[in-house]
């Protein structure tokens, strides 16, 4: 079957088809030019825009989750489906991310994702139904999804030298993106007269603003740096490897586990556990901004262990650290909710920050550029693909038992495999390895 790219050539022209007079002609290096200095800052700047959007669509809701029930009158049940629309969307989209990168541009794919986020949270609170909010969320987190795939791609292709630094600098913004929006998002609300609609199309206002650095990449098609230029037409689709070979790797289906339950506990903790303290008899605004301390252990925490991390030839005692972390966090959840919560919240931080390390893990579980965007679009794709049950079975658990008992031992019990599967992947080898 034909690729898309050799029926719109006029359109997708290869580098190797460009000359580095047109490339310069829109201020981007050709290959194998090294780019300007201004332009390097405004992609830093860009991947730090990028990165503070991809959880406030999350996490603000969580914070208002009771009052977004009551004002669109769902269930329990259904609040368990929206907690998982965004492991779900991250699944379905995150695979078309690849496929998208080749043909638009990673930059042109990642600023696309900014004006998906910034309208989807513009038209979500004013839809006036569950299913249309559902939709727009769906819209906002598509953009999520593409932008959460292809920034270890662009750190690949613009800082080939600097991928642990950079891969810190974004996930610490990613993580000070996450616990702003828990922290704010309920006195901000309460300051523009208390509407849970105001509070939460307020974030539309941050992904506008990080669409602007992205439209200057948003025609550059150059190859990562020490990848080969891909010759036009044709040509292009067999420099591919075929896709099912990754699936014969142990250690992508460990990653792929790692990554999913790892997510299946950080959506878990962003929908939930703000309901949990509230349940508990702690405010509304105290709940927020002990999400806020959970999310905002991600920031130191996620430049330090990708830093540490790749250091190590495995990976498995950080695994099994923040593993048991989250199991003495939940038993805490579980026995005094309300004496401990700061605790709890700061323990359960840790254990979230099992994100970066699967970020890291994912480039140095590969040999090659192209071995990294594949297990990355593998890794995530799958991942949040397994992680899609666990919000929804914790709203059922919790509507059904009426209390949190069940919801939070389900949460504790998921720790156990993924600390094996963390281990798994953790090993000193790398895909290629093994298929």
């Amino acid at each position: 079957m034909p690729d898309d790219e050799t029926q719109t050539p006029t359109l997708n022209r290869g580098p190797a088809a460009r000359t580095s007079h047109e490339l310069r002609a829109q201020g981007l290096p050709g290959a194998g030019e090294a780019p300007a200095p201004w332009l390097l800052r405004l992609i830093a700047v860009g991947l730090v825009l990028a990165a503070l959007n991809l959880r406030p669509a999350i996490t603000s809701l969580g914070a208002l989750l009771e009052e977004v029930r009551e004002g669109l009158h769902m269930s329990g049940s259904v609040a368990g489906v929206l907690t998982s629309v965004p492991p779900l969307c991250f699944a379905v989209f995150g695979i078309m991310a690849p496929r998208l990168a080749r043909r638009f541009g990673a930059g042109a794919v990642v600023c696309a994702g900014m004006v998906a986020i910034a309208a989807g949270l513009l038209i979500r609170p004013y839809i006036g139904s569950t299913a249309g909010f559902l939709a727009a969320s769906a819209l906002a987190l598509m953009g999520i999804a593409v932008s959460n795939i292809l920034m270890p791609v662009i750190v690949k292709r613009w800082f080939p030298d600097r991928v642990g630094t950079m891969t810190g600098l974004y996930s610490m913004a990613l993580a000070l993106g996450t616990a702003l929006a828990a922290a704010v998002t309920v006195p901000v609300t309460g300051a523009l007269g208390g509407d849970w609609q105001t509070g939460l199309v307020v974030w539309a206002v941050l992904a506008a603003v990080a669409v602007l650095p992205w439209i200057v990449l948003v025609r550059d098609r150059t190859p990562a740096p020490g990848q080969p230029a891909p010759a036009p037409g044709p040509a292009t689709a067999p420099t591919e490897a075929p896709a099912l070979r990754i699936t014969r790797s142990r250690t992508a289906w460990g990653l792929a586990c790692f990554f999913g339950l790892q997510a299946t506990a950080a959506y878990i903790t962003m929908g939930w556990m703000p309901q949990i303290f509230r349940d508990a008899g702690v405010s509304a605004g105290t709940a927020g901004l002990l999400l806020a301390v959970t999310m905002a252990m991600g920031v130191p925490l996620a430049f330090v262990i990708p830093r540490v991390a790749s250091r190590l030839k495995q990976q498995g005692p950080i695994v099994v650290v923040l593993g048991l972390c989250g199991l003495i966090g939940y038993g805490g959840l579980y026995l005094a909710p309300a004496a401990g919560a700061w605790a709890w919240a700061l323990l359960l931080g840790v254990a979230n920050c099992a994100f970066p390390l699967a970020l890291t893990m994912i480039g140095m579980r590969a040999r090659s550029g192209a071995g990294v965007v594949r297990l990355s679009a593998f890794a995530q794709s799958t991942g949040y693909l397994l992680s899609i049950p666990g919000p929804l079975l914790v709203g059922v658990l919790y509507q059904h038992s009426g209390g949190w008992g069940l919801p939070i031992a389900l949460m504790a019990g998921l720790m156990i495999p993924q600390m094996a599967a963390g281990i798994l992947a953790g090993r000193d080898r790398t895909i290629e390895d093994e298929c």
